[in-house]
């Protein structure tokens, strides 16, 4: 069991119990090592010790504790969710990030207010139907029952759910306004890193840019992805030699190390996820949601602007 995640070891002893359980039951501190609680289910097993499981703990939201965040929610209802998600806080639990995160991904903190959510991709994402990279702020739609996960998942394969995002770039845009229409696909040998890759590979990938404000060496975007791939937009206006401020995995070899001297810092990539235009999934009422352009991009904007 040396160098084993936590709850894969427990997996192993425990029959009967999911390692989706196991690890809620790790989560709530019923799991202790030599007397000592292990509340990380990808904490690594470093010998030998005494382990201890109180499977008779609670598995429910109650049981989630110690969260580091709540979850700032602009609609609920018995269906629909809609979360104003921070930039540096994960969509949902992976692997390699849960015990770093904790369990404090919007699908977890979501689980512990509101209960089981319905999953489409596995255990780990409930109520998940879209993401936003953990470091990309805005607005996120959970689904509280199958049916309204399943209408929102069709929503968006129609493309009849709109959303809109802030960009701020580096580069002076050759137009008002612009389409993308490059494929996308995994990086050779990079397979946490996506790029446009030759037609006929990857997955069509369609991005709609309008200039909002232009700043001299930078511009503010609105940007309206049709298609939903993987850092779409960030690889997008990479492409076409306007990265996001900010921007660590995509930035042009000819723009590195290449910032403008009135470049303000960013701590992540200058990307919000602005607003939502949908019909409810279940009631079809017309819905539209708009988060405010989060501080740090207000005041990157405010010192480009001076």
């Amino acid at each position: 069991m040396r160098g084993k995640r936590l709850d894969q070891a427990l997996a192993a002893l425990a029959d009967g119990f999911s390692r989706m359980a196991l690890q809620r039951l790790i989560k709530s501190g019923a799991v202790r090592i030599d007397g000592e609680v292990v509340d990380r289910p990808g904490a690594r097993i470093e010998g030998r010790g005494k382990v201890e499981i109180d499977l008779e703990a609670p598995e429910g939201p109650a049981a989630i504790s110690g969260l580091r965040r709540e979850l700032t929610i602009l609609h609920e209802d018995e269906h629909l969710v809609v979360v104003d998600k921070p930039a540096g806080m994960l969509t949902h639990g992976t692997s390699a990030t849960r015990a770093a995160r904790r369990g404090d991904s919007a699908a977890d903190l979501a689980v512990a207010r509101f209960g089981p959510l319905p999953t489409l991709y596995g255990d780990d994402r409930p109520g998940i139907v879209h993401r936003l990279d953990r470091d990309t702020s805005g607005l996120l739609l959970l689904g509280r029952t199958r049916e309204a996960l399943d209408a929102l998942k069709a929503g968006f394969r129609s493309r009849s759910i709109e959303k809109t995002y802030l960009a701020i770039v580096l580069g002076e845009p050759r137009f008002d306004s612009e389409w993308i229409t490059k494929p996308i696909g995994r990086r050779a040998g990079r397979r946490d890193r996506m790029s446009v890759v030759p037609e006929g590979q990857g997955r069509d990938a369609a991005t709609y840019y309008e200039v909002r404000e232009r700043l001299g060496a930078f511009a503010l975007l609105a940007v309206f992805p049709k298609t939903g791939r993987t850092h779409q937009v960030r690889v997008h206006l990479a492409s076409i030699g306007m990265p996001l401020l900010g921007e660590k995995l995509y930035v042009p070899r000819s723009l590195q190390g290449k910032l403008p001297r009135n470049a303000p810092k960013l701590a992540r990539q200058a990307l919000h996820a602005h607003a939502l235009a949908l019909a409810h999934p279940i009631t079809g009422e017309a819905l539209r949601f708009e988060s405010p352009v989060p501080e740090d991009m207000a005041a990157a904007l405010a010192e480009l602007r001076r």
